[in-house]
């Protein structure tokens, strides 16, 4: 299948493909929650030698900022390397910019922070997808990306 054929077929404004649905994202949302919440304790075990053993305090700030970092990496990581997380390789999606091509760090970033406006919303950025015509959120409009489902099972 030709690099434009396929471009065309994952663009979900020209209608010619289906669009990932919320509960399907929702889904591949809490598989990645779990996942992220293993490298999250991973992450804090490293780090509790610094810290003498004992656990954060609120009046250390880095911590929090620490493990925002680290969940940026592990989703930015997945985003720039193939577009999918585990979450989204098994519901069969893909993040891509709005015209198919592969995202940027600087795209993964604005996605990331999108996402973290959207929950601090009360998740209003995510509900958005139900009533928005492209089935996008917040975090897709600022990042100009979106998710698609897999050319791979497009072509299936």
């Amino acid at each position: 299948m030709s690099r434009s054929i396929r471009k065309k077929q994952l663009k979900p404004d020209n209608g010619s493909t289906p669009v990932p649905g919320f509960l399907r994202r929702l889904a591949a949302i809490i598989y990645d929650l779990f996942l992220l919440l293993a490298l999250l304790f991973f992450a804090t075990a490293l780090l509790l030698p610094l810290n003498a053993g004992e656990a954060f305090t609120s009046q250390q700030f880095f911590y929090p900022v620490y493990l925002l970092v680290v969940s940026f990496f592990f989703y930015a990581w997945f985003w720039t390397h193939g577009g999918q997380t585990l979450g989204l390789r098994t519901w069969k999606l893909k993040v891509l910019t709005f015209n198919g091509e592969p995202i940027n760090w600087k795209q993964a970033f604005l996605r990331f922070l999108g996402a973290i406006i959207s929950w601090a919303f009360f998740g209003l950025g995510f509900l958005w997808i139900l009533i928005d015509k492209n089935r996008r959120g917040w975090h897709d409009y600022l990042s100009k990306t979106a998710l698609f489902f897999d050319s791979q099972d497009i072509r299936r």
